[in-house]
C-alpha cells in the first residue's frame, strides 16, 4: 500500500507521509524481555512482544507546501491566532527533510466555545489521529506516564500507547481541561508533562510501566483550560498560550450555518431538508455556545421530519434555545 494513502485527503489541507521515524530502540526492548522471570509479569511480557512484533518505525507526516486553510478559518473564526501558529510551523517544515513540529499550545477560554473541537479538526487535517487525555477525571499521574509493573493492575500510559500502538510518530495528543488536574502530595498528575513538553527531554521519555525510552519529541500537544490561574507556571512556560474569545454574534451565525450544512451533508436524510437554514433559526442558534448548536440542530432536524417539512422552523428547536435568556459564552 502507498504510505500516502494512510493520510485522509482534504482539498484544503493535505500533509503527505514523507518518511519513517523510529520511536524506540528494538535492542532495548529485547534486553528488557530477556531479563523478565519466566512466569511473572505477563502483561509486561506481552507489551514487549507486541513492541517487537510491530517494530519501532512510525510514519511522520510533513507538508509539501503551505496549504489553503480558508475553510478552516471560516469554520473556527475565533481561533485565528492558533491557526496562524499552525501555518507558521507548516511553513517551516515545507520543502525540507524535517517532519512537522508544532510548539505545544494551550487554548484558554470559557467552556463550550470549541477548544476540543479545534484540536479534533487539527488532528483530522494533519491525518495523524488524536488521543484525548481528560484531566478532569484523572486521579493519578500514571494516565500519562504509566504505572510501575510492580503494582497490581498497572499498565502503560497514554503517551506510550499512542506511539507504540499507533501509526504515527507525530500524533496529536490533547490534554483536555488541564486546569482541572487534581494533584495530591504523593503524585503530581502533570509531572510527566514537564519533560514531555520539552523537545530535548521528550526524545527519551521513559514510561514507568515499560521502562523503555520512547521518542515523544514529535508529538503535537494541544491543551485546553478554562482558568489560567490553575495551570502551573512551569507548564505555561512550555506552551504558546492562546486566549480564545467567544465568537461575535456574526461569527456565531456563520458557525451555525456551516454546522447546519455539515450535518445535513453527512446524513442521507439531509436530502429531505432545505440546503440552508432560515434567518430566525440562525439567530436562535447564534445565541448558543458552539457546543450546544449541534444538539439543538439535531432536535430541529428531527422535529421538521416528524412534521413532514423540509424547512426547520424556530419552533422545531429545543425550547431553551428559543427562549429569552443571556447569551451563553458570549460577551454582552
Amino acid at each position: 500500500m502507498d504510505s500516502r494513502s494512510l493520510v485522509p485527503a482534504d482539498v484544503a489541507f493535505q500533509l503527505p507521509v514523507a518518511q519513517l521515524r523510529s520511536v524506540y530502540q528494538t535492542h532495548e526492548v529485547e534486553r528488557k524481555l530477556a531479563k523478565l522471570p519466566e512466569r511473572e509479569h505477563e502483561h509486561l511480557r506481552t507489551t514487549y512482544e507486541r513492541m517487537l512484533e510491530r517494530g519501532p518505525e512510525r510514519f511522520q507526516v510533513k507538508p509539501s507546501g503551505v496549504p489553503d486553510m480558508a475553510s478552516l478559518y471560516d469554520e473556527l473564526p475565533n481561533f485565528t491566532d492558533a491557526l496562524d501558529d499552525v501555518r507558521r510551523h507548516v511553513a517551516l517544515a515545507q520543502d525540507c527533510r524535517d517532519g512537522l513540529e508544532v510548539t505545544p499550545m494551550l487554548l484558554l477560554g470559557p467552556p463550550g466555545i470549541g477548544k476540543t473541537h479545534f484540536a479534533r479538526r487539527l488532528a483530522e487535517l494533519l491525518g495523524t489521529g488524536m488521543s484525548l487525555v481528560p484531566m478532569s477525571s484523572m486521579t493519578a499521574g500514571w494516565l500519562l506516564s504509566g504505572a510501575s509493573s510492580q503494582w497490581k493492575g498497572s499498565r502503560p500510559g497514554k503517551v506510550f500507547e499512542t506511539l507504540v500502538d499507533g501509526q504515527y510518530a507525530n500524533p496529536v495528543i490533547v490534554v483536555d481541561e488541564i486546569d482541572k488536574a487534581s494533584a495530591d502530595a504523593q503524585y503530581d498528575p502533570l509531572g510527566a508533562l514537564y519533560s514531555l513538553l520539552e523537545h530535548d527531554t521528550a526524545h527519551s521519555f521513559v514510561d514507568e510501566f515499560a521502562e523503555v525510552a520512547i521518542d515523544a519529541s514529535q508529538v503535537i500537544w494541544v491543551s485546553t483550560a478554562n482558568d489560567e490561574r490553575s495551570v502551573p507556571e512551569p507548564i505555561l512556560n512550555r506552551m504558546n498560550v492562546f486566549e480564545i474569545d467567544a465568537p461575535s454574534p456574526e461569527q456565531a451565525r456563520r458557525i451555525a450555518g456551516k454546522l447546519y450544512r455539515s450535518i445535513r451533508g453527512e446524513h442521507d436524510w439531509g436530502r429531505h431538508l432545505a440546503p440552508e437554514p432560515t434567518d430566525d433559526v440562525l439567530d436562535a442558534l447564534a445565541a448558543l455556545a458552539p457546543r450546544e448548536m449541534r444538539r439543538a440542530l439535531m432536535t430541529g432536524f428531527g422535529n421538521a421530519r416528524l412534521a413532514k417539512r423540509d424547512t426547520v422552523l424556530i419552533e422545531d428547536l429545543p425550547r431553551s434555545s428559543t427562549g429569552a435568556r443571556s447569551r451563553i459564552g458570549f460577551v454582552q
